[in-house]
């Protein structure tokens, strides 16, 4: 798979999780998440690569999306692995 390629599964998780997304030009940031009046919001910054898009939201994912509960294909979950904060057992 492709940093596009990537990016779309990421997009497609979020917004399955009932996140909404909107690209916009953000000077080249990667984007961002927020909460607006209730409704979530993930930035796409379109001046920003496929890549750093995809780390942002691999890096957000786990903190809004029970990853464990749905299939998510393996390079994606990877990913989103390498991103999410090491959690050290007791």
């Amino acid at each position: 798979m492709n940093d596009q390629q990537i990016l779309d599964e990421l997009l497609a998780l979020l917004e399955a999780g009932g996140i909404t997304i909107r690209s916009e030009p953000l000077g080249g940031g990667a984007g961002g998440f927020c909460s607006v009046k209730g409704q979530n919001i993930f930035f796409v910054d379109t001046q920003s690569t496929a890549a750093e898009t995809a780390a942002l939201a691999a890096e957000i994912i786990p903190k809004l999306i029970d990853i464990e509960s749905i299939y998510i294909r393996p390079e994606v979950r990877q990913l989103i692995e390498n991103h999410s904060p090491i959690e050290k057992d007791g």
